[in-house]
């Protein structure tokens, strides 16, 4: 009902809270609910059979309210054509967001309003793009035994559009004290934009309403969160850091198999082969993560990643992690490791080429070439005219003149 009263009041908001109105299947009262809507909202503009052209015309200074049934069919697999809709609805979330036309009969551009606030109804999850901006309400077929008063059109819906003339003269006689609320929100970000104008109108109506709004804004935006898909990256973050259990580092190797071994998981069929190593490192390269020459202590020399590299992204994209059995928690930074020595591995003393244009201090452009470094072991430098021993292969007993480096293990030197 907020979302409603909210339509007759757009002019005072600075964004446009979409209502997304889903089932599972047919015949779960998405249509019936979206005919009461329609009954009680401001303006109402039903988009059915209308082309993009005439919608973005009907939006002006006092938009209506747009809409949209069996919206998966805009949005579905099978949908064609509605490109323009679907900008429009994506756009009209927020004011200032105008499509921009070329008028060639005027040889001119012209910038079309798009703000308006939408209810759509449909089978399934709408796009993110939508229901990150909606109030999305979940329909159920009515089981055995469940009753309902029917509606009728003819004789219910007089009763309704007068109640909406009701709603219209009061919030418009309030629409100077809308513009300037700033409720108190209990959510964030695009959460907080997209409900704002509903418990602005709650806190005008006072009441029980400001609690009961504030209760609906969180029961819904964790339900919504919940049972919101998981994008593959951060799927993938949550599996590294239960693969990684109480480990510091761990060989890329052991990690995909680690991955692969949760069946319900998509690591296994991800892509052609699987998730290879290549893959993996293209999916982390986003959160600046990439794999590393490592020297473990039970098997020696091996591609790998170090937890401390995750510690970010965890702490970013993943805050509900628990912590992990025998480790650190994902945001306790600083008992994180952050070099490979305290996590128990040592890296390998081979230069690693810098990137193109760049030295390995920074300052000077490549040559192709390995510059000289202090040997990390000891404060005497490498001379220019010694050449720098490569790394050693498993099971080998290491270069010529080169013994193995000690290594280190947490829980002191062994």
């Amino acid at each position: 009902m907020l979302w409603i009263a909210a339509s007759h009041a757009q002019p005072a908001w600075a964004h446009a809270a979409r209502l997304v109105i889903r089932a599972p299947e047919k015949r779960c009262g998405k249509s019936r609910l979206l005919d009461v809507v329609e009954a009680l909202c401001w303006n109402p503009l039903v988009t059915v059979n209308a082309s993009p052209a005439a919608v973005y015309r009907s939006i002006t200074a006092d938009p209506p309210t747009m809409l949209v049934d069996e919206a998966d069919t805009i949005f579905g697999p099978k949908a064609d054509g509605n490109e323009d809709l679907r900008g429009l609805l994506n756009a009209g979330h927020q004011r200032g967001r105008p499509a921009i036309r070329y008028d060639a009969a005027a040889n001119r551009v012209e910038q079309i309003p798009t703000f308006a606030m939408a209810a759509l109804a449909g089978i399934g999850a709408m796009p993110d793009t939508i229901e990150d901006r909606a109030v999305v309400i979940r329909m159920r077929r009515r089981a055995a035994g469940e009753t309902v008063a029917p509606y009728r059109h003819r004789r219910d819906r007089p009763a309704l559009r007068a109640l909406a003339r009701e709603l219209t003269a009061w919030l418009r006689a309030h629409i100077k004290t809308l513009e300037q609320a700033a409720p108190a929100m209990p959510v964030e970000d695009r959460a907080a934009d997209t409900w704002e104008p509903l418990v602005a109108v709650a806190d005008l109506a006072g009441g029980p309403w400001p609690a009961r709004a504030r209760a609906a804004v969180v029961a819904l935006v964790d339900e919504a969160t919940e049972k919101s898909e998981t994008s593959d990256r951060i799927r993938l973050l949550l599996d590294i850091h239960a693969a990684f259990a109480d480990l510091d580092a761990i060989p890329t190797a052991l990690l995909l198999q680690r991955l692969k071994a949760d069946p319900e998981a998509p690591w296994v069929d991800y892509g052609h082969n699987g998730l290879t190593p290549k893959k993996l490192g293209d999916l982390l390269r986003e959160y600046d993560i990439g794999s590393q020459n490592i020297r473990f202590p039970e098997s020696g020399q091996a591609k790998g990643y170090l937890r401390a590299d995750f510690i970010d992204a965890w702490q970013r994209y993943c805050p509900a992690l628990a912590r992990p059995a025998g480790g650190t928690d994902c945001h306790d930074t600083s008992a994180a490791p952050t070099t490979v020595e305290s996590a128990g591995v040592i890296r390998p003393s081979r230069p690693k080429r810098p990137r193109a244009g760049q030295a390995r201090d920074g300052s000077n452009p490549w040559d192709g070439s390995i510059r000289p470094t202090a040997d990390p072991g000891t404060d005497q430098s490498v001379p220019p005219d010694q050449s720098v021993p490569g790394l050693t292969c498993d099971g080998t007993l290491g270069t010529d003149g080169t013994a193995h480096p000690r290594l280190r293990v947490i829980g002191g030197d062994k």
